[in-house]
């Protein structure tokens, strides 16, 4: 009985001192990203609070004054712009709230001819801009750069930041019998006023903007920049939703880049922010009004996310180089020209420099190139009698990672299987890696030299024909997107004359640890955005079909401001032409397969 007791005391003190270590651990393991925090009485603090519309959810609020401090955890927290009494809240629903100067855009003089543009500037990069910023081939001799130079600085006022204001073109919308939609402003902080009250009167002293007794109303958005600055945007869906669209031909991209693959000398020009060189005319002015709490205000040249803007800008650079199409070509505000001989460069350059200050534009200098012999031009290197694709193309294909988990197995000959019917005896190459799916197998892979040779085999067959194809420019495209819990990523592709879809472009990308929080609706919309600010040369100014598997995204032309993050990247998505399908997830294994792939997960 003695030894029993004995036994059984040491076995309890056993069992609490391994209960201990492994309460350590845990607290370990669970504090591991904890910060110790505190605050002073007077400190500025945001409050997460219930929502009183839903309980379940909740949103910081503030930010209010901690009055007290009750210990290391609790504090009282005052609310000095409203009746609330004072209520104690733990550590865990504060968090510290930090002041922030307001940026505003700074302006600069600028001296010019234009009188229609008065003194400033008002948009990113508001100074320089001169000819000297003009970027010169590393491979032009000493006097061909200094040809080049003198021809740039005879033109220097056309080399500007400041967009110009032609005549050439004006902007219209047409809405045929459509009454006139009015929304809302939508609301906005105190600091979100102030921020609209400079943006509103410097646009109305640059002649930008004035103010307009119109029928037509759209809402005001303020979308954050990464540096701090903010862009002043105007939802127009619903203008653009009742707007009859202009069917102005895009030029033929095969066509363009067949014309610069044989030259020998090619320089790059960017105008200035393209659209604001545009003037609208008087209906469109009245329909371009926007409403704000400091009240109603119109445009007076073309603003971003109008409907029909590309076919306006694209039958303006047709109009400024007729006649020039043997040397010179333009995709929207791209203008391109090519030359066999050096002396020909330096006279179609000079041509082309007058032809724009004739039209009243500018040219942004830090954005052109000058004297190349191979440029990157609507997402393909050409020059030097070539053509050929941008690696970025075929980059998420050629950099996946050797699998190191069944799973990850899986997910690549999802990919592959999806184009099985392009690649002959499919089954027979792709058997070593069905292998390892089989239920039987370790999810940890055994990697064989046969396993890699297949993967390679498997891996070159997606980039090259029959599944690999050239864009066709006269047929519609397909986007497909996919997000996954650490990826994006997306597909372009196109019916071939087989009347299967292949693949254009693959693309995928890792999400940062911040956007790997995000809600599932925020990826699936963010996948839609990343792919289609790498397509642009594919779709930019066409219709295109968009497919996704997440039925919300149906609505993103409509949505409202209930998601912030969704708005912004919804009315950046306004210059894009395509409509969005749903279809369920097993039916897009190509861009779901590519939004995993290079974001190993656990083998044990």
């Amino acid at each position: 009985m003695h030894t029993v007791e004995n036994t059984l005391r040491t076995s309890l003190a056993l069992a609490k001192e391994n209960l201990q270590d492994a309460q350590k651990e845990q607290k370990a393991w669970y504090d591991k990203h904890a910060r110790e925090r505190s605050f002073k009485v007077g400190d500025q603090v945001m409050v997460l609070k219930a929502l009183q519309a839903h309980k379940m959810e909740a949103s910081w609020e503030g930010p209010f004054t901690v009055q007290e401090c009750l210990g290391a955890v609790n504090y009282l927290i005052a609310f000095p712009t409203s009746n609330r009494k004072p209520k104690v809240y733990h550590i865990n629903s504060l968090k510290p709230f930090y002041s922030r100067e307001l940026k505003v855009c700074q302006f600069t003089a600028q001296g010019g001819d234009n009188a229609e543009w008065p003194e400033g500037v008002y948009y990113e990069g508001k100074c320089g801009g001169g000819v000297e910023e003009v970027n010169l081939s590393m491979t032009l001799g000493r006097m061909q750069r200094q040809q080049i130079q003198e021809l740039c600085t005879s033109y220097a006022p056309t080399f500007s930041a400041t967009p110009g204001l032609t005549e050439w073109a004006y902007h219209s919308i047409d809405t045929g019998n459509a009454h006139p939609i009015r929304v809302q402003p939508y609301r906005v902080s105190p600091q979100a006023k102030t921020a609209i009250e400079w943006e509103i009167q410097d646009m109305l002293q640059m002649g930008i903007i004035r103010p307009s007794e119109s029928a037509w109303a759209s809402p005001v958005v303020l979308v954050p920049k990464p540096d701090g600055e903010i862009h002043f945007c105007v939802d127009y869906r619903k203008l653009n939703a009742v707007t009859r669209p202009d069917n102005y031909p895009m030029p033929c991209t095969d066509e363009l880049l067949e014309k610069l693959g044989r030259a020998q000398f090619i320089s790059t020009l960017d105008l200035t922010k393209g659209y604001w060189q545009v003037p609208l005319d008087e209906s469109a002015k009245e329909r371009s009004a926007f409403t704000t709490h400091l009240g109603l205000y119109e445009f007076n040249i073309l603003p971003f996310g109008l409907r029909n803007a590309p076919a306006t800008f694209q039958r303006l650079v047709d109009g400024l180089l007729a006649g020039l199409g043997e040397y010179a070509v333009a995709y929207l505000d791209d203008v391109a020209i090519f030359s066999d001989s050096w002396a020909d460069h330096l006279e179609h350059l000079q041509k082309v420099l007058e032809r724009i200050r004739e039209a009243g534009l500018t040219v942004k200098a830090k954005k052109c190139q000058i004297g190349l012999n191979r440029v990157t031009y609507l997402g393909h290197q050409v020059g030097q009698g070539t053509i050929s694709p941008l690696q970025a193309k075929v980059d998420a294909i050629q950099k996946w990672p050797v699998p190191k988990s069944k799973k990850q197995v899986q997910s690549f000959l999802g990919l592959a299987g999806y184009y099985r019917r392009f690649v002959p005896h499919y089954s027979q190459i792709a058997a070593p890696l069905t292998d390892l799916t089989k239920k039987k197998q370790p999810n940890a892979v055994q990697w064989t030299k046969k396993c890699q040779k297949t993967f390679n085999k498997l891996k070159a067959t997606l980039m090259s024909d029959p599944v690999l194809r050239a864009p066709d420019f006269d047929k519609p495209f397909l986007v497909t997107t996919d997000a996954s819990e650490r990826g994006v990523g997306a597909v372009l592709m196109q019916k071939g004359p087989d009347q299967e879809f292949h693949p254009v472009v693959f693309l995928s990308k890792k999400l940062s640890e911040r956007e790997s929080n995000w809600s599932v609706t925020e990826k699936e919309c963010y996948a839609i955005v990343y792919a289609l600010e790498k397509l642009c040369p594919y779709v930019w100014g066409r219709r295109f079909h968009l497919q996704t598997d997440h039925a919300a995204l149906k609505w993103l032309h409509t949505i409202k401001e209930t998601n912030k993050k969704l708005l912004q990247w919804s009315l950046a998505l306004q210059d894009f032409d395509f409509d969005i399908q749903h279809i369920s997830g097993a039916s897009k294994k190509v861009a779901d397969a590519l939004s995993r792939e290079s974001f190993p997960e656990s083998t044990g």
